[in-house]
């Protein structure tokens, strides 16, 4: 949320009144309304504009706080922290870009994941925060997200993902790249366990992460007026040549092209999750049962083609199985009775 700057009365620094308005006002970011908004009102809308409804972006924190049951939060893998690899020299250096994303977001890293309950349903909760370089997917933030994913596979829970990117991170090449391929081998497995993943797009949803997590989920949920897709308007319309409709990549246009399956205001999420959440659980329970055996993280996925593999013979076929004793129809058992009486 852009805040207002500071404002004071006359006869500042001479000893007279001042008065000091510093933070608590903003503006309204929808160029239709754009009111003056005092900052405890957005705030008590779930960071909404209370007059035309626009939702302004929010932290990682905000966003658990509004979100989840209160009092349940436990985090995970926050000990996980970027590294500049490749040692990455542009107009800023990717370095400087790391320690600016930490003050302006207060984070380690754009993602942050825990174990929560949501509406008492025990859940992995995960929230990308715009903040920290523009929530570009790092190294980082896929291993933290694929930890979680997995996290949730061996607890047998569901995940929810609250997806807010501008996709890979440049500054660390094919590394940010290899994160698409990472998380989504994570939800397959998760998937094949049985369990439930419910996305939560917000503004906006882009590039890399859009191309992987984001719509791999079982329910996508996305806020009002999110820009949502791949590659933003104008260079697509400078790629093919033509006018794109209005309204085009927003959250609303999206639902009515089939691409989600829902689009819920702020101040309904966490309801709406809890809903989908209790419906998910009680079918995932009985899903559990046929899917015990599925490989629930990457080492046992990497262990399952040599357990296959040791139940093939050296010559390469497959080693024979035993035969099941064949059992005689009561018919023939009831005939030889009867000769044996005889």
């Amino acid at each position: 949320m852009a805040l207002a700057g500071r404002r004071t009365g006359p006869g500042e620094g001479n000893g007279r009144r001042t008065v000091r308005t510093e933070a608590q006002f903003l503006k309204c970011e929808n160029s239709a309304c754009n009111k003056t908004l005092f900052v405890k009102e957005v705030q008590k809308h779930n960071y909404c504009c209370p007059a035309c409804g626009h939702h302004f972006r929010v932290s990682s924190r905000e966003r658990v706080q509004i979100t989840i049951d209160s009092g349940t939060w436990t985090e995970l893998f926050d000990e996980l922290e970027p590294m500049d690899v490749l040692n990455f020299q542009g107009k800023k250096s990717y370095q400087q870009s790391l320690k600016e994303g930490r003050q302006k977001s207060g984070e380690k890293e754009a993602v942050i994941c825990g174990a929560c309950k949501v509406k008492g349903i025990e859940t992995v909760f995960c929230a990308m925060d715009f903040k920290y370089i523009g929530a570009s997917m790092g190294s980082v933030v896929g291993e933290k997200i694929a930890r979680a994913i997995e996290y949730a596979t061996a607890k047998g829970w569901p995940i929810v993902i609250v997806c807010c990117s501008g996709g890979a991170r440049m500054q660390e090449g094919v590394l940010s790249l290899m994160q698409m391929a990472k998380t989504s081998a994570a939800l397959q497995r998760h998937n094949e366990a049985g369990l439930a993943y419910i996305a939560v797009l917000t503004d906006p949803t882009l590039a890399g992460v859009s191309a992987s997590y984001a719509f791999l989920a079982d329910v996508i949920v996305a806020e009002p007026k999110a820009m949502i897709g791949f590659t933003g308007a104008r260079v697509l319309e400078q790629a093919i040549k033509v006018k794109l409709p209005p309204g085009f990549q927003e959250s609303e246009f999206l639902l009515k092209h089939g691409q989600l399956d829902m689009v819920v205001p702020r101040a309904q999420i966490r309801s709406t999750l809890g809903k989908l959440l209790t419906y998910a659980t009680a079918g995932g329970a009985r899903k559990m049962q046929d899917a015990a055996k599925a490989p629930r993280s990457r080492l046992e996925f990497a262990k399952a083609p040599a357990q296959a593999a040791a139940s093939v013979t050296g010559n390469g076929q497959a080693a024979p199985k035993k035969k099941a004793a064949r059992r005689k129809p009561a018919a023939k058992k009831r005939a030889a009775k009867a000769r044996a009486g005889r």
